[in-house]
């Protein structure tokens, strides 16, 4: 049966394409083998389960690794001590008797002995790790003890309780056996459970889980092992496809969310490219932007907690909003609530001290989700953009001057005695809202992260293959334009464009607005002054 990309559940290497996980799972296995504690926390759908599945079978040769899940202990397990311990106990049980275990009598009498004991009511968290510590003593190879979704556990005390138990056997252990290591995998980190379990009390300093080593391994793909992947499709199907450029392309745009990347390779492969006789259309640059237009367009699991994260959290609402329409910078501060909650979801990355929308398909994604909000649709400059839309495409080509023309007039007649505060916010908004209907369905348009300011922001947009660069920026003099103008032709030299567009707000009161055509060498630019 041949392989596919897979976005549900974890990734098997027999069944799906995947990128290489030699490296990963080598690091990983030297803080095993070092015998660190630790937590792998990554956003929703970042390969965690993968991760913890592929390193359970990694292992194999050298320990014994029980790998459990937190999703199959129900909730009303947690709510004593005794039910969780019991529970916890069957599972350990159950994943060290697959393993074809040794002889020895002592370790046999082990295990019955935490089977019978954990059918007693007294069996709470200090018999569990009394069994634990026998077993982990008796045993002839050391113990791996791997948990997933811990987040399931987090609204109860059981849970911090048994973090504290991990603890102290982690600190004693060198006068009593226990777990050679622990990996817990979840969402969140151990001191934003703290948080969600007791809300109303004190957040105390020192976390159960404060022996846990740092886990700096990168879980994201990088270009290198998309194109692996690839390759390994491309023998299969022989696409004809330019590896290297399609890897960066589905890098670009995703930063290696590994969910993004498989989902995009998945609608290039089943929805664009489902006949044969189709595939090797749907490997280009055109099949990828179908690709991300169609992502964009979907509701799935990772948008649906984007979104949802935005009315659960204002202030990372608020912040998001003022990143991505009033160009604001914000210091990458993990203390900060908003920042802390953006950077756990996934949501935003760390770019030299600063905040930054971890991708271009998320950026994408949020410009949409606001701008497609029931208060923008009203707006005049909405109404106007429905109006005119059917006005720019000629033979397939977007007609991108006749766009500036229409905004500068529309902007004009609506806008015109606004004050300098107002463009400032409101200015790049609108043109992004009136940009919207004309390219949806068709094309996509995303911000060039190096530009984006309260001064000056670049927006790329791909219409049918072609891309247009249309730099918007606050007037500050002919000199300042002079610079942008400079800076755009080092764009269009990157993107190896003959044509680049300008759109600035002038405050001036003698401006003069409409559009003009600049020459500068081989390169033309459209500018517009509103």
């Amino acid at each position: 049966m041949a392989k596919v990309f897979n976005v549900t559940a974890d990734c098997k290497p027999e069944a799906h394409y995947m990128v290489d996980m030699k490296k990963r799972l080598e690091e990983i296995k030297g803080m095993v083998d070092a015998g660190k504690y630790f937590t792998i926390n990554r956003a929703r759908q970042y390969g965690k389960t993968t991760t913890l599945r592929a390193l359970h079978r990694y292992l194999q040769n050298d320990y014994y690794v029980i790998l459990m899940d937190f999703q199959t202990i129900s909730d009303a397990k947690f709510k004593s001590e005794n039910s969780f311990s019991a529970s916890f106990a069957k599972l350990f049980l159950k994943g060290l008797r697959k393993y074809p275990l040794n002889s020895r009598e002592s370790f046999g009498d082990a295990l019955e002995r935490m089977e019978q004991d954990a059918r007693l009511p007294g069996f709470e968290l200090p018999e569990l790790f009394e069994s634990l510590t026998e077993i982990c003593k008796n045993a002839d190879k050391s113990i791996v003890l791997l948990v997933d979704e811990v987040d399931s556990a987090t609204n109860n005390q059981v849970f911090l309780d048994f973090l504290a138990q991990l603890r102290a056997c982690y600190i004693d252990r060198d006068v009593q056996p226990c777990f050679l290591s622990v990996v817990l995998a979840g969402v969140y980190d151990i001191k934003n459970l703290r948080g969600k379990l007791r809300p109303g009390e004190e957040h105390k300093v020192n976390s159960p889980w404060n022996i846990a080593a740092d886990f700096d391994i990168s879980m994201s793909f990088d270009r290198d092992g998309i194109a692996g992947m690839l390759r390994e499709y491309e023998e299969d199907f022989h696409t004809g496809m330019d590896v290297g450029a399609m890897a960066g392309l589905l890098w670009d745009y995703t930063r290696g969310y590994p969910f993004l990347v498989s989902r995009l390779c998945k609608l290039m492969d089943e929805e664009i490219g489902g006949g044969s006789e189709s595939k090797s259309a749907a490997w280009t640059k055109e099949g990828f932007l179908e690709a991300v237009r169609m992502v964009l367009a979907e509701k799935n699991t990772l948008f649906e907690s984007l979104i949802g994260k935005l009315s659960e959290y204002p202030e990372l609402n608020s912040m998001l909003r003022a990143l991505l329409f009033e160009g604001k910078s914000f210091v990458y501060n993990p203390d900060d609530s908003a920042v802390d909650m953006a950077s756990i979801f996934g949501f935003v990355k760390n770019d030299r001290g600063s905040v930054m929308i971890a991708n271009r398909i998320f950026e994408m994604r949020l410009y949409n989700f606001y701008l497609s909000g029931a208060r923008m649709q009203e707006l005049d400059i909405h109404k106007a953009s429905l109006e005119d839309r059917s006005q720019f495409i000629a033979d397939g080509h977007l007609d991108m001057r006749r766009i500036l023309e229409k905004f500068v007039q529309h902007f004009h007649e609506l806008y015109g005695d606004s004050d300098e505060r107002f463009v400032e916010e409101e200015g790049r908004k609108f043109f992004l809202l009136y940009l919207r209907p004309i390219i949806n369905g068709t094309g996509n348009y995303y911000i060039e992260a190096r530009t984006r300011s309260l001064r000056r922001t670049d927006v790329i947009v791909d219409y049918r293959g072609e891309r247009y660069v249309i730099e918007m920026k606050i007037w500050y003099g002919a000199e300042y334009n002079r610079r942008g103008e400079e800076q755009l032709l080092g764009y269009l030299e990157d993107y190896q464009l003959k044509r680049g567009y300008m759109l600035s707000f002038n405050f001036n009161q003698k401006k003069q607005i409409g559009i003009r055509e600049v020459c500068l060498g081989d390169k033309v630019l459209i500018e517009a002054i509103v």
